[in-house]
């Protein structure tokens, strides 16, 4: 197996794929659809078809790892992305890119649900937060170099560039693969079930309260980021008139939030059970995103307030989200692949859903966005305290 010091930089950018494929186009939402004649909300269809592709791509993945291993899902997946990425880069319209958008992430999602299993495939409970956080910390790059490269890539290749460049670092992955990244999970230890038993697995899971209520606490809290990466370009840019190409600095100082928030849970985690340390960072969330709802809707603060509110939330998923797939997957390194793909699943269609709700309240003022970021730190505290105590 790799060292410690190799293992989270390639399994953290196996991971930052879909975030990465989320980020890097989001300074050129406006000029994608100008330039294929789109209505805004056309362009936005292709980010929410993406995390619904990443939803549903993981139930698939993580029960083909744990019966044919982990290297094998992860090249089929990664060459679909590739070529996805490549056919989004030559799409003729928006109609055209949707679709491909959609098989994107169909490919892309392997390196995230597969990154998480092979984290429970080498590591106990307190060694899967630790690897966990340093995951976060290599993940973290992406929404602050993403937006920013974009953003440099737009003017001079346009918005194709981007997927171009997208579909290159899918080819690099694939190598990295291939040269880097031995199998973890031996044949003894694969499962050989059939469809209706990954269905059993799958029922056992969501009956299971601690489970699912962790699932659910992490997931509710990325939905609040989703909200933030599709509402954020508008709030910003067409309300408060940050330039596109300072876009992606704003961007990134959340995402060294994250950073910074994942390596003092890693830390801590040394000292303190990881029970103990999460009902004080899925806290934060809760009263940040209220906070982030009173400050939109009164005004107080303006600008400046409401990026602090953000930060706040922003920031914790660093600590939130390795804490509860480590406490969630801990029990159930059996079947690590079909839990990563579950947790993975549930929190990408909460994440659609939230994508889904910011559209339908769209008003033209930022409310929209802070009141479903605020819903759903409500919603992450409520599932851990009441359904995974």
């Amino acid at each position: 197996m790799l060292d410690r010091i190799r293992l989270p930089l390639v399994l953290g950018a196996l991971a930052m794929i879909g975030p990465f494929s989320i980020d890097m186009y989001l300074p050129a939402l406006p000029a994608l659809g100008a330039s294929l004649n789109a209505s805004p909300g056309a362009v936005q269809g292709t980010l929410a078809i993406y995390f619904l592709g990443l939803a549903c791509g993981q139930m698939m993945y993580g029960p083909m790892s744990d019966r044919f291993g982990r290297r094998g899902p992860l090249f089929v997946g990664l060459s679909l992305y590739t070529v996805a990425a490549t056919a989004c880069a030559l799409a003729p319209d928006v109609q055209t890119l949707t679709v491909a958008r959609l098989f994107q992430a169909l490919g892309g999602c392997s390196g995230m649900v597969i990154a998480r299993a092979m984290v429970r495939d080498v590591s106990d409970e307190r060694g899967s937060v630790r690897l966990m956080a340093q995951l976060m910390l290599v993940m973290g790059v992406a929404p602050v170099i993403a937006p920013i490269v974009g953003g440099a890539v737009l003017p001079v290749f346009g918005w194709r560039g981007i997927f171009a460049l997208l579909a290159v670092y899918g080819v690099t992955m694939l190598a990295v693969i291939a040269l880097f990244l031995p199998e973890s999970l031996p044949i003894e230890r694969r499962r050989r079930d059939g469809f209706a038993a990954v269905l059993r697995v799958w029922v056992g899971l969501l009956m299971d309260r601690r489970f699912l209520g962790l699932a659910l606490a992490g997931g509710f809290i990325s939905g609040g980021m989703f909200t933030y990466i599709s509402g954020s370009p508008f709030v910003f840019m067409e309300l408060n008139g940050v330039p596109p190409g300072h876009y992606g600095f704003y961007f990134g100082a959340n995402a060294l939030g994250i950073m910074a928030m994942g390596q003092i849970v890693g830390r801590l985690a040394h000292r303190i059970p990881p029970k103990r340390i999460l009902p004080v960072t899925i806290t934060v969330p809760f009263v940040s995103g209220l906070v982030l709802l009173l400050v939109t809707k009164t005004g107080f603060g303006g600008f400046p307030a409401m990026l602090v509110a953000l930060f706040f939330f922003v920031a914790m998923m660093g600590g939130v989200m390795p804490l509860t797939t480590a406490l969630a997957m801990g029990p159930h390194g059996a079947v690590a692949g079909s839990a990563s793909a579950l947790m993975g699943t549930l929190q990408f269609s909460i994440g659609a859903l939230s994508g889904t709700v910011l559209g339908a309240l769209q008003d033209g003022t930022a409310v929209p966005m802070a009141m479903v970021i605020a819903g759903c730190g409500v919603a992450g505290w409520c599932s851990r305290r009441f359904l995974a105590r």
